[in-house]
This record gives structure tokens, sequence and C-alpha cells, in this order.
């Protein structure tokens, strides 16, 4: 499952005022959060809308702020998978 970003401009604006205190420059919240900067980058030119879930924590969790400030979860946690009629 993945969660989307909700607004890239906030995320920025949270990266340098975060709830922590410290500003984080792309490196730095890359390093922090256990991503490469390459992918910090194309998330911060919203080449990428979404993280996967334990992405999208760790996120939120080095700039302080809850994970649903930044991102949500789909609509349905089976988003992308095809449709079954199998029911119980």
């Amino acid at each position: 499952m993945r969660y989307i970003l909700r607004d890239l401009d906030y995320f920025k604006k949270t990266m340098k005022h975060p709830g922590r205190g410290v500003p984080y420059k792309p490196p730095e919240l890359a390093q922090e959060v256990g991503i490469s900067r390459s992918q910090m980058y194309r998330i911060l030119d919203g080449e990428v809308p979404d993280l996967p879930v334990n992405e999208a924590h760790a996120v939120a969790e080095a700039l302080g702020v809850g994970v649903l400030v930044l991102f949500m979860p789909p609509a349905s946690p089976k988003q992308g998978q095809p449709v079954t009629d199998n029911y119980p």
C-alpha cells in the first residue's frame, strides 16, 4: 500500500519549518528517512506522488508531524488490485 502526498508545497514548507525545530535540506531528510537522495528530489519535483507506507511514516516522524498531515491513504486498501466477486 502507498500513501499519497497531500500537498507538495506544504511538504516543502514543513521541511523548512519542521515540528522538530531544525530545517531539513533534501539530502539530510533522505538520509534520516532511509531513501536515496535522487528519490527525495523526485518527490520534491512532483515526479513521485506517493510513497510506501513505511517511508511515509518515516518522513512524517523525521519532520515531527502526524503522517496524515502530509499523506493520505488510498480510498481502498486494495486500490490498484482487481475487483473480484468472491464473497464469503
